[in-house]
């Protein structure tokens, strides 16, 4: 893995990039989730960069990468503008996109609204958002494991979420979702990107600029229209890859995906959970290159 670049970009932020391989291969970027950074895909940046133009930022708000301050910068839409900014300071035309957890939702995001862009896209445990939205007001075990970001968005834990307050995060809300366990390299690396002025609050404030509705357990909610109108289909080839032992996001996020993305590709992984991209670095990164082959 390169050594991270620190990219100005005309969106207002810097991010920290870990870039890799030959710029003249095919171009492939990957995005991170909560609560991680390009760290999430150190082993496939090793394996792709040997025939592909590797790019993986620290998305705003996240370990190295700017922290701007206001929920109002953390919307989806600041993220995906981001991506493409750093697509064009790169010189890189159409790529493949590669997203997990809250990078898959802006992978999601950008690839609806930039097909000229993004060629292809590759998708790890993070929901379609109409699959996604639809799931928390009609399915009982999805919106109870959602509860997380109701959270999430209270900003009154902020204050707790330094020094021994991290140690805290760490054993009770992250290593939880972990299958397999932590290493101490890869724990001190965490405690390192959260410890960085501001990093908490930013990377809260993902969720809290987030316009997903959560409805409480037993709340009879009201439904959004726009739930059950029509809605563009995904024109990207597509890879899915899902590890089922995803406690945060069940199975039922697979099951509308045909309907909303014609050219799919489904690839489970049954003793994967969460971060299936560390998780079980093999079978991510085989499940990667035989798709792109």
């Amino acid at each position: 893995m390169s050594d991270l670049q620190r990219i100005p970009l005309p969106t207002g932020v810097e991010l920290a990039v870990a870039i890799a391989g030959d710029r003249a291969n095919p171009p492939i970027v990957l995005l991170h989730g909560f609560p991680e950074s390009h760290r999430t895909w150190r082993h496939q940046i090793a394996d792709l960069s040997r025939d592909h133009y590797v790019i993986a930022p620290d998305q705003r708000g996240f370990a190295h990468s700017s922290k701007p301050d206001g929920v109002e910068n953390y919307a989806p839409a600041k993220a995906v503008a981001d991506l493409l900014a750093l697509a064009d300071h790169l010189g890189i035309g159409n790529f493949t996109l590669v997203g997990h957890d809250w990078g898959g939702a802006i992978a999601w995001m950008a690839a609806l609204q930039n097909p000229q862009r993004i060629a292809r896209l590759i998708i790890v445990n993070a929901p379609h958002p109409l699959v996604f939205q639809r799931s928390l007001f009609d399915d009982p075990a999805q919106r109870k494991a959602s509860q997380y970001i109701t959270r999430f968005r209270d900003t009154r834990i902020d204050h707790g979420l330094i020094g021994a307050g991290l140690e805290r995060f760490f054993a009770s809300t992250f290593a939880q979702h972990v299958v397999g366990g932590i290493a101490g390299e890869d724990k001190a690396a965490y405690m390192e990107e959260w410890g960085q002025p501001g990093a908490m609050t930013a990377m809260l404030n993902w969720y809290r600029a987030s316009p997903i509705v959560v409805p409480a357990p037993d709340e009879i909610a009201e439904r959004p229209a726009w739930l059950d109108a029509p809605f563009p289909p995904i024109q990207q080839p597509t890879l899915v890859i899902w590890g089922m032992k995803d406690f945060a996001l069940l199975p039922v996020q697979l099951e509308s995906l045909p309907a909303l993305v014609p050219d799919l590709t489904v690839t489970r992984i049954e003793d994967a959970g969460h971060f299936a991209p560390w998780e079980k670095p093999k079978q991510v990164t085989k499940a990667i290159r035989d798709w792109l082959r």
